[in-house]
């Protein structure tokens, strides 16, 4: 698992699309039979071998797979001037917004990958992070669809899913499109064969074949997707949010990511599978909002080590780190060195983990969940709460450990953006102040501010020692609850000629206290 993430990187493969379609195959030569002894044992022998050619299946797919292009405007925040503040500020035109501040600028930018048509009118299916900006602070202004005769056309946004990396496209065309349809990927077994057209590098359609090197793998990156159809079919950068085939010509899986010390394809690429995906993309395709179940658990795998320790199977339950506050975790007795065995009589499994069963499991559904404690065997009862945004989850990620039931994505199109005042004039990023983040910080019920995310180690605040975790509670004795109430304070005291702000901090352990951090 520690392998796996050494180097992750994004990618995707996808295949043609086109009405189902069976493929002509080779036959095994005949049973083998071992006559060792006087008892001869029949060897099971597929009855389809080696493909003679993929070329049947590939020409009556390749039409329904595309290739999307994005075009992308991405705010790019210039180095800081190194001579601000001195007599030599002005002499390499690097002065920015206010005193000496890095002004930010839009660059254009743009992002190629794969996907494929559903239906005769147009519905795209691809991977979020084809069509969205990469670093969150950016803005995706056009999207375009190019056919396999080349023929292009402008698509729109019909519905994006940054949890399960999810998105679906509407084109327009003067007449019916070739689509292919979703399969059954729970029938995929460890052997089978599977094609995989995609964009590699810009290239346009490619076709690779390999076999299913895995049906449920988990990566160990957490979220409750973390759960894929392994493939050594090649998949390279551009790929992602392609489909695999199986010979009947179904997708069984999206094509999104690969193990790859190299960024190139070394014959480990995992594909979402058609199980998860399909019921996500109908809910994205009809504008239905997607619901998760939730706990509010921080967990990680059982190891060998702890298994032992504690006498139970290796690979069988996850270990609770932390319980948020107030949650359904909470409410139902869950705690902090637990280990969830099962729930809903589902067991959790590496394969299976407790992120992915709860995830989709409706909220309001009350579950038994089987757990250890202290050796002792118990089974507790939670009603399963509703999933927060991806936004709000992030905000507590900060300040709590890896892995969680709570699922993991790519950037919301909703999440606040940070502060490139703060940044700028102070060397900051916040967030702000929720009871679970509250909690975690060991801060008072009720009380209200600016939580630190992130600190420039080359700010006046970085030098007097302001860390992660710290609370804003005041700027300039002005109450600072949201961003915003932040940035009007740094904004009064540029207006009166001021050169630094005065921060009230509280920090777990310690009596509040008072910075007064210089402006930039």
């Amino acid at each position: 698992m520690n392998a796996v993430r050494y180097a992750y990187g994004l990618t995707g493969a996808l295949l043609l699309g086109g009405a189902a379609a069976s493929l002509t195959t080779g036959y095994a030569a005949g049973a083998q039979v071992a006559q060792n002894d006087a008892t001869q044992m029949s060897r099971v022998v597929p009855r389809q071998g080696a493909p003679e050619s993929f070329a049947d299946l590939t020409a009556q797919l390749a039409p329904a797979v595309v290739n999307i292009a994005t075009r992308q405007k991405i705010e790019v925040r210039q180095p800081q001037n190194p001579f601000a503040g001195t007599p030599f500020e002005g002499l390499f035109g690097q002065r920015g917004r206010g005193e000496g501040g890095a002004q930010p600028q839009t660059q254009e930018a743009q992002s190629l990958g794969s996907g494929f048509i559903i239906s005769a009118d147009g519905y795209v299916v691809t991977n979020n992070h084809v069509i969205s900006s990469p670093t969150g602070r950016g803005t995706v202004e056009k999207i375009t669809v190019t056919m396999p005769d080349g023929t292009e056309y402008p698509a729109r946004l019909v519905g994006a899913d940054s949890s399960s990396d999810l998105a679906v496209l509407k084109i327009s065309a003067p007449k019916a499109l070739p689509f292919v349809h979703f399969g059954n990927s729970a029938q995929a077994r460890v052997g089978d064969w599977v094609v995989a057209i995609g964009n590699p590098f810009g290239l346009g359609g490619t076709v690779t074949s390999g076999i299913v090197s895995a049906v449920y793998r988990n990566t160990g990156q957490g979220g409750a997707y973390d759960r894929y159809i392994q493939t050594d079919a090649a998949i390279n950068r551009g790929n992602s949010g392609g489909p695999l085939f199986d010979m009947q010509g179904n997708v069984i899986g999206i094509n999104n990511a690969i193990f790859s010390p190299s960024g190139g394809s070394v014959g480990i690429g995992f594909a979402i599978p058609a199980e998860i995906a399909a019921p996500i993309v109908e809910q994205l395709k009809s504008g239905r909002e997607i619901t998760r179940g939730y706990l509010g658990v921080s967990i990680q795998p059982v190891d060998d080590d702890l298994a032992d320790s504690l006498g139970i199977p290796k690979n069988r339950g996850e270990f609770v780190q932390v319980v948020q506050p107030g949650e359904p975790g909470e409410k139902a007795g869950i705690r902090a060195g637990d280990i969830v065995l099962s729930v809903n009589s589902r067991p959790v499994t590496r394969e299976q983990t407790l992120s992915f069963i709860v995830a989709n499991i409706e909220p309001g559904t009350r579950v038994p969940i089987e757990l250890i404690r202290n050796g002792q065997r118990m089974t507790v009862t939670a009603t399963v709460g509703r999933r927060p945004s991806d936004d709000a989850l992030r905000q507590q990620q900060l300040f709590s450990g890896d892995g969680d039931d709570r699922g993991s994505g790519g950037m919301g199109s909703d999440q606040e953006q940070p502060s490139s005042l703060i940044q700028d004039k102070l060397g900051l990023s916040v967030v702000p102040l929720t009871p679970q983040i509250a909690a975690q910080l060991g801060a008072a019920a009720g009380t209200k501010g600016l939580v630190i995310a992130d600190v420039d180690g080359s700010s006046d605040a970085g030098r007097k020692g302001l860390q992660r975790g710290d609370i804003v509670l005041s700027a300039n004795y002005a109450e600072v609850t949201t961003p915003g109430a932040l940035e009007a304070a740094i904004r009064q005291a540029q207006a009166d000629g001021r050169e630094a702000l005065l921060l009230r901090i509280q920090r777990r352990g310690r009596p509040t206290t008072y910075f007064a951090v210089r402006l930039r």
